[in-house]
Order: C-alpha cells, then structure tokens, then sequence
C-alpha cells in the first residue's frame, strides 16, 4: 500500500510539473497567469503561492490515485486509461466545482460564462495531460518498486 501512494505522490508531482508550466503560459481572460488565478484560491496574486499550492494538490491526487486505483494499473494501458478518466474527474470536481466556489463563483461557473469557456476547455486537456503523464509516472514507478526509502525525486 505505502509503495503505491508513494507512487502515487511521485507521479502526481511529476505530472503537476508539467501541468503547472502549462497555467503558468496559459492567461485568464484578465490577462494574468492561469497559475495566478490557483494563487487567488488560497487569497494571494503570488506565481509561486500558486505553485506552491498547485504542487501541493498534485501530490495529494497522486496519493489518492495510487490509493485508490493503484492496484487496477496492471499495465501501461489501464495506466493511461485510468490517469486519463481520473484526470477528467478532477477537472469536474476541481475545475467546475471547488475553484469556482472559492473564487466566490458558482459551481460550473467556466462553463457558464462564454469569455471563461476557452479557459475551462484548455483545463480539461491540462487535467487529461495530468492523469496521462499520471498514469505512465505510476505505470513505471509502481513496476521499479518505488518505496519510500527508495523513492528519488
């Protein structure tokens, strides 16, 4: 179980990376950083406050992922679907719901609003990039026998 949610946190952080350089060239309609709209949950304009914070959540999905469906990734294929299907849940739940509420919007609030649909849709392809690059980092990690005391970032 532990090797699993290691793997999961390492996979996450890894695909937050990339997920994260992804916010930080994409702009709100405002202009600014997706990355500085994730700062604004937690009350602050600062790039690295939403990095911080991003990564954070992105070791937290690992976790969960590898906790949850890491013993139903028997292969880089179920990897990749599973990371996919996890990725798109977490734009529901994170992306329409949870940031919208903090932000003080309502829940689906992207969707809603035309000049926030171009930025909703490109936050689905991040969290589909984020459960694919998920799910391969699991795959790989998970097969190595990533433990805790083995586990190098």
């Amino acid at each position: 179980m532990n090797s699993r949610i290691t793997a999961g946190i390492i996979g996450g952080l890894i695909a937050g990376v990339v997920f994260g350089l992804m916010m930080t060239m994409m702009n709100a309609p405002d202009g600014k950083p997706m990355m500085a709209m994730v700062a604004q949950v937690v009350r602050s304009d600062s790039l690295a406050v939403g990095w911080l914070y991003h990564l954070f959540n992105s070791a937290v999905m690992g976790a969960i992922f590898g906790w949850l469906l890491g013993s139903r990734v028997t292969g880089i294929g179920a990897g990749l679907l599973l990371g996919a299907l996890y990725g798109i849940l977490w734009w529901i739940l994170g992306g329409l719901i949870l940031m919208p509420l903090f932000l003080g919007m309502s829940p689906f609030a992207p969707l809603m609003m035309e000049m926030m649909r171009p930025v909703a849709i490109s936050s689905l392809v991040g969290h589909i990039i984020y459960g694919l690059i998920l799910g391969a980092a699991f795959t790989f990690l998970s097969r190595r026998g990533v433990s805790p005391a083995t586990a190098e970032v």
